[in-house]
């Protein structure tokens, strides 16, 4: 009886809300089931099971019903969710989602365990030290990857067009988050790379191009490759620094009429004039995709890269009561042109924002970019790229060891940033722009 009486109070007026007396009626007889099966499992499951674990099993089914990114979070979730906030965490460096029965890697973070090791956009867990992760709810694995720094754990990935499976062992460490790193490329083309959007994130770009603006800078490359996101209001103070005038940059559209929400610029643009290339790929989502987009619907920047990820929703943070917290999706982003972020349910589009000048690259080339990133960045800055395009022929192995000594074995061209200098440096940032229409 105090089981029955505890869901009658936390699960029917939790769902009574709102609701018409006929679907009141219909929410009733389903919970009515779900305590009456809840209350056979106290009763006789062969073994004894803590009430409130298979409450909080309950609810995580309930948000499962959603979304990838709705998720309900356990005391100890929400506090380590906080702490990432702040700016640093221990563990192996990846943003991660439930999509489809997998935990898949949204995001690697910049020089982190699981960035030096190969990690990719798009890689789906199938084991945490040898554990099956597939079906495993996003709290379960956030726990077990996290960890005491210098302690070691095993993820094993699948991963499109390779055939087995791919085993990263990984040493655990403290995660801190550098957001931006500028340099200035062959003289007069600023570069930012922007790897999330944090409440200091418009001011740090900013200074940033400023800086290099001083140095003589004369256009902008803004690289947003495998960004995650972030903050929404960073996101468009970004997007004011280079737009002229109050204009509508994005809109949310939530269940209800008063819940849509409209953002514009500041119409201050500290940088309206300067030519820009904004660079993205599959990694690039949420905050990223709503500055590519508008960026893109004003015909302010020139579009490089991949198709972005396509996470097109707000989620908020609840608290509860008893410590643990809900994050809820509450609306969806609609772009200046009022085109979606999401693909729509059976819709043949691709996800997220489609580049003005696309480029595939291969999954080997993705690893060998990943590893020597920064060092590329200096050979630009001292002018020492090669001008042809190297072609990697490593393949990737099912070691993590093995697949960063091939990322290193021979160096490769970012084609993508290379291509981005090359139009800026010919002053055709405008035209191909304008080609777009």
């Amino acid at each position: 009886m105090k089981l029955k009486k505890f869901f009658v109070i936390t699960l029917v007026l939790f769902f009574f809300t709102g609701q018409s007396a006929f679907s009141a009626d219909a929410t009733y007889e389903k919970l009515k089931i779900m305590i009456d099966v809840m209350e056979i499992i106290k009763n006789s499951y062969v073994d004894e099971k803590d009430t409130k674990d298979m409450a909080a099993g309950a609810i995580r089914g309930v948000v499962s019903t959603l979304d990838p990114f709705s998720q309900y979070m356990e005391e100890k979730a929400y506090k380590d969710m906080k702490e990432e906030t702040a700016g640093e965490f221990s563990g192996i460096g990846i943003r991660i989602m439930s999509k489809n029965d997998f935990i898949t890697v949204v995001s690697p973070i910049q020089e982190t365990p699981a960035y030096k090791a190969g990690m990719l956009p798009g890689d789906r867990i199938i084991k945490i030290n040898g554990k099956n992760a597939v079906k495993m709810n996003q709290e379960e694995a956030v726990k077990m990857m996290k960890g005491k720094p210098g302690t070691k754990v095993t993820i094993t990935v699948s991963r499109d067009n390779v055939i087995d499976p791919i085993e990263f062992v990984l040493k655990r460490d403290k995660i801190k988050i550098e957001t931006v790193r500028s340099i200035l490329l062959d003289g007069d083309i600023a570069y930012v790379r922007l790897t999330e959007f944090n409440a200091k994130s418009a001011q740090d770009v900013e200074d940033a191009f400023d800086k290099l603006v001083k140095q003589g800078a004369k256009g902008f490359i803004f690289d947003l490759r495998n960004n995650p996101g972030g903050l929404l209001d960073s996101a468009i103070d970004i997007i004011s620094l280079f737009k002229k005038d109050k204009v509508l940059a994005l809109t949310t559209k939530g269940r209800n009429e008063s819940m849509k929400r409209e953002y514009f610029t500041n119409g201050r643009a500290k940088f309206e004039k300067i030519p820009i290339i904004i660079l993205v790929n599959r990694g690039s989502a949420s905050a990223s995709e709503i500055v590519t987009g508008a960026m893109q619907d004003f015909k302010r920047a020139l579009i490089m890269g991949a198709n972005t990820f396509g996470k097109g929703s707000v989620q908020t943070i609840l608290p509860l009561s008893d410590g643990t917290a809900l994050r809820l999706t509450i609306a969806k982003y609609y772009l200046p042109s009022g085109r979606p972020i999401t693909r729509a349910e059976g819709s043949n589009d691709k996800n997220g924002v489609t580049p003005d000048i696309e480029f595939k690259l291969t999954i080997e080339d993705e690893i060998k970019l990943y590893i020597q990133s920064d060092l590329i960045l200096e050979k630009y800055k001292k002018g020492a790229v090669k001008t042809e395009i190297a072609k990697s022929s490593a393949a990737v192995s099912k070691s993590s060891d093995t697949a960063v000594k091939d990322a290193k074995k021979d160096d490769i061209e970012d084609i993508v940033l290379a291509e981005a200098i090359k139009i800026m440096k010919d002053n055709k940032v405008e035209e191909k722009i304008k080609s777009k229409k």
